[in-house]
């Protein structure tokens, strides 16, 4: 909710807290020529203890900047003008072109040229039988539209390939999505995305698609109504439909770790090599000695999932040794019961097997726990390999062996794409996938055959 704005006095200007504490302050400034809408100065101040006064005082500056403009005098200064800190944080990464970074100048909504034959707003309101400002809605997620409406409009936009003018965006954040924000995975892909937006001083905000949608709410409208510059999704499926909903509404969308395949191929994606970490988790266990090895995936549904049991199938099959289907368990989901109750099953095989590669650090803690209950000991009578390597995997007993996900690298990766689409840059390579990593501890040792 706008601090310190008045209602009907939009000239006064107003500042908005951001999700990330941060507050941004708009001020209008008139109509511009050209496109004929509304232009606005914004700047977003960065949060902490004199965020506050710092936005009163950018708020008068930009105040002034457009009295200025309009041939009007300046307010007076007053002294929380002359006291207003100079900007602060690092200086931003010259390889992104920052798309809207806040500068205070009413340069307006970036526009690209519109192609003959490309459907207008007022195109794809006929055809919907509904006025322009309802498909104005659609594409800014307002309410006031009833569902079936709604409904309609989006086919439409989708079926006509509508894309908005406007290329940027005023609101200077960058959003990512999760689906689940699931142990230090989430915070490490977070730090990741700080790392770039927050040096061209952009905000960062999250959302839960899991909660929204246990709630019946439509995370991708919901985007809409925020107006971020871009869109980061990490873990998610999502649908042609919300995709060419952020589409039509020049929100560009980049994915990280895909569940499956893209919708469209033109969607950007960041991932890791899932497969050459599952090769080497295995491969590791060869080398050690390990004849007997069983594997518990991740749903195989996701891409993750299945490019790491291949790759540990493929390092097993390369050594003669295979992957006999009673040493083979799918988890529901990457969860410590996974593992739990999967090892349990696992280590009642007779023969059992000597190691495990597991699907993640949470299933290969689970492991850990059957293993205690079977009274096996690790790594003298169970070697265990787990993925991703979140720092719980040092302090276990014993620190666990596990493939190391570049997680903070990805996360830096996905901003860097997404502030260079929302520039209306071409990326180098749509496809990002960067390398994982061994990491040998202590759950892993030499065969002992019972």
């Amino acid at each position: 909710m706008p601090v310190g704005s008045r209602p009907g006095r939009r000239a006064r200007g107003e500042i908005e807290e951001l999700p990330s504490g941060s507050l941004r302050v708009r001020v209008y400034a008139g109509i511009d020529p050209v496109s004929k809408r509304r232009r606005y100065l914004t700047e977003t101040v960065p949060a902490g203890p004199v965020a506050a006064r710092h936005a009163e005082s950018v708020r008068s500056r930009l105040l002034d900047t457009v009295r200025r403009q309009h041939g009007r005098t300046p307010a007076p200064r007053t002294p929380a003008d002359d006291a207003r800190p100079a900007p602060v944080g690092p200086a931003p990464d010259a390889s992104v072109p920052a798309p809207t970074a806040p500068t205070g100048r009413a340069t307006g909504p970036q526009r690209r040229s519109r192609r003959r034959g490309e459907p207008t707003l007022t195109t794809i309101a006929q055809l919907a039988d509904v006025s322009t400002p309802t498909v104005s809605k659609v594409l800014n997620g307002r309410a006031g539209v009833a569902a079936e409406t709604r409904a309609r409009v989006e086919a439409l936009l989708r079926e006509h390939g509508y894309r908005r003018p406007e290329l940027g965006t005023p609101h200077a954040s960058v959003e990512v999505v999760f689906y689940g924000m699931q142990s230090n995975l989430a915070v490490m892909i977070m730090q990741g995305v700080q790392q770039v937006a927050g040096a061209h001083r952009f905000a960062v905000g999250f959302t839960d698609a899991r909660r929204q949608v246990s709630e019946g709410r439509f995370w991708a409208r919901d985007l809409l109504a925020r107006r971020p510059t871009g869109v980061i999704a990490v873990h998610l499926g999502f649908t042609s439909e919300q995709h060419a909903l952020l589409a039509a509404s020049a929100i560009p969308l980049v994915v990280l770790d895909p569940t499956g395949e893209p919708p469209l191929h033109a969607v950007p994606s960041v991932t890791s090599t899932n497969w050459s970490g599952g090769f080497e988790a295995a491969r590791h266990l060869l080398d050690l000695g390990h004849r007997r090895i069983g594997v518990i995936s991740g749903p195989t549904e996701r891409l993750c999932a299945k490019a790491r049991l291949d790759g540990a199938r493929a390092a097993l099959e390369a050594a003669g040794v295979g992957l006999p289907a009673r040493w083979l368990r799918h988890g529901h989901w990457f969860s410590f019961e996974d593992g739990l109750n999967h090892g349990q099953e696992l280590l009642r095989q007779d023969p059992a097997p000597t190691a495990i590669v597991c699907g993640n650090d949470l299933q290969a803690l689970g492991v850990y726990e059957a293993a205690r209950l079977a009274g096996r000991r690790i790594p003298r009578d169970l070697s265990v390999v787990g993925f991703d390597d979140i720092p719980y995997t040092m302090f276990c007993g014993p620190p666990m062996t596990s493939v190391r996900q570049p997680l903070v690298e990805m996360g830096a990766a996905a901003a860097r794409m997404v502030l260079t689409l929302a520039a209306d840059k071409s990326l180098a390579q749509t496809r990002v996938e960067l390398a994982t990593t061994l990491v040998v501890r202590d759950s892993t040792a030499v065969a002992y055959e019972h």
